[in-house]
């Protein structure tokens, strides 16, 4: 059998033994598979190639599928702790111009540990993050409250934040042109209405959602693997598998505060370059949380990163 001519595409989807991509010429779909054993170099993961990575296949004579060769160098990356391998991390989707993070205060409430959790793996790559409050259409009096409460911490921070219901259309078409023209990428817990808004967004990708479980009141996995779609209106959306829990790796602690945008402007005025912000004299970071100028819920879920605990699912909640 013989091979033809290298071509460039685009991962759409990644199950781990077979991969969709999207011939970069033509926009044809090809079932892929990896040539040999493929290893990354730098990343130990277990995904060599995830959803958002840009490849180089060749395809056999008959265009039934290709071989992908290898992987072009990524702009960026959002991964997490692997749930079976905690010392591998697993890449959930590459290459991304703007996250949405889908937050629900109801069925099921999103932990604030999660939320911190999730943005600062995108802030080690600086990737553009918005906050969605969604289901805002069931939130009562007292909920309404704390939403207003959580997008005024987070957009003080400098976090843009929407909120939005499939029921009543609220936020999707802000949603729309803040997604148009870029590669973005919808992450959150099971359960939040990922595949929900993107239904709402366009009808015609019909993925599968499935409500949230009465018993214990925690979402149902509907998305198995991250699939990338393309929009009628322009750009890529990443539809993620929900996670009950978001671990960090890759991290150490000297760095962590650098991906916390309010304390990494307080940084040079600490009196250590290598400040950890938890025993140090004159650290800038302990003033301006004495002083209310930093989150407490901020703080407190960076002490449990820095210090390699699991978030916490129940606390979610404003302090």
């Amino acid at each position: 059998m013989s091979m033809c001519k290298q071509e460039e595409g685009l991962v759409m989807k990644s199950t781990g033994s077979s991969y969709l991509v999207r011939d970069k010429l033509n926009g044809q779909i090809l079932v892929c598979r990896l040539q040999g054993k493929f290893r990354l170099a730098k990343f130990k993961t277990t995904n060599p190639i995830a959803t958002g990575d840009v490849v180089s296949f060749s395809k056999n004579d008959n265009d039934d599928y290709g071989i992908i060769t290898s992987i072009h160098k990524r702009k960026n990356y959002i991964d997490r702790k692997s749930v079976n391998l905690s010392k591998i991390s697993h890449i959930i989707a590459a290459n991304i111009d703007r996250v949405f993070l889908i937050i629900n205060l109801v069925e099921p409430q999103t932990p604030l540990g999660f939320i911190d959790r999730f943005l600062v793996s995108a802030e080690s790559f600086r990737i553009n993050t918005v906050l969605v409050f969604h289901k805002t259409d069931i939130y009562t009096p007292e909920i309404q409250k704390q939403e207003k409460q959580l997008q005024s911490l987070y957009s003080d921070i400098g976090y843009q934040c929407v909120s939005t219901s499939v029921v009543t259309s609220q936020g999707l078409e802000q949603l729309k042109k803040l997604m148009q023209n870029n590669i973005s990428l919808f992450g959150g817990q099971s359960g939040a209405g990922k595949s929900s808004i993107i239904n709402a967004l366009n009808p015609d990708f019909a993925l599968k959602t499935a409500s949230v479980s009465q018993y214990n009141n925690k979402g149902k996995h509907t998305t198995t693997f991250a699939e990338m779609f393309e929009l009628p209106f322009g750009g890529f959306i990443i539809d993620t598998p929900g996670m009950k829990e978001f671990g960090l790796i890759h991290y150490t602690k000297e760095e962590i505060s650098h991906y916390f945008p309010e304390m990494l402007r307080l940084l040079s005025a600490c009196r250590f370059r290598n400040c950890t912000h938890t025993h140090e004299p004159h650290c800038a970071v302990k003033q301006a949380l004495d002083a209310g100028e930093i989150a407490l819920s901020r703080y407190q879920n960076y002490l449990g990163i820095i210090n390699n605990e699991d978030a916490d699912l129940k606390d979610w909640m404003l302090s």
